[in-house]
């Protein structure tokens, strides 16, 4: 049975093993937080979409 050694204690060697370890993949997984956007924010983009408008609206 081996000794327990605090972390703090191994060498940076050793530590840097460790890490890899319980490091993960994130298998596929984007980490970047997602949010809904606000919908009382000013959008510029969304201001400009009356140009693409092309104001013929045909009703049946």
């Amino acid at each position: 049975m081996e000794k327990h050694i605090c972390y703090d204690k191994l060498t940076k060697k050793k530590q840097r093993e460790i890490d890899q370890k319980r490091r993960g993949t994130w298998l596929g997984v984007n980490p970047v937080t997602r949010r809904l956007e606000d919908s009382k924010v000013y959008n510029r983009k969304k201001a400009q979409n009356w140009k693409k408008d092309s104001g013929i609206a045909l009703f049946s």
